[in-house]
């Protein structure tokens, strides 16, 4: 009992710093822990709500977001911390967002508002937008997007 007291400190100390998922708890306590005993905690802290991965997913999704991520890359960090689907779905359900204008914002966000038509700048914009995880669509919308075009009703 002592070691699972132990484990459930450490997992609290953790969490009270940042959200972690399940997995990334676990690998990161079984290296000291018995992982059996990890797994147990990890599912008592799960039941009690002090850990959630859809909390994590969620928070994570619109960290992500904020920073100007792409769906694909948003989607592939949290299957690498261990998400299921189902809740990365989830997570992206509650954080809506239009990706076309997130690749916009990132794209002038990172290289102004100014279009560049050199083919050397462009392809540079475009391998940014990837590592970026948006894909060909939403990265040759924002590659073509001129703010001088929009509409703007209020003005005269």
């Amino acid at each position: 009992m002592e070691a699972q007291q132990e484990i459930r400190e450490k997992v609290m100390q953790l969490l009270a710093r940042r959200e972690y998922s399940a997995r990334e708890l676990s690998v990161k306590l079984s290296a000291k822990y018995d992982p059996e005993l990890v797994e147990q905690v990890l599912m008592q802290m799960a039941e009690r709500g002090l850990q959630s991965d859809a909390r994590f997913a969620v928070n994570l999704v619109r960290g992500r977001i904020n920073q100007g991520h792409g769906l694909i890359r948003i989607q592939s960090e949290l299957k690498q911390k261990g998400i299921d689907q189902d809740t990365i779905q989830q997570a992206l359900e509650a954080n809506p967002v239009d990706w076309f204008e997130q690749a916009v914002a990132t794209c002038q966000r990172r290289f102004g508002i100014k279009r560049d038509t050199d083919i050397k700048t462009r392809a540079k914009q475009m391998r940014f937008l990837q590592y970026r995880g948006f894909t060909l669509d939403q990265i040759n919308h924002a590659l073509k997007f001129d703010p001088a075009d929009q509409y703007d009703p209020y003005d005269p």
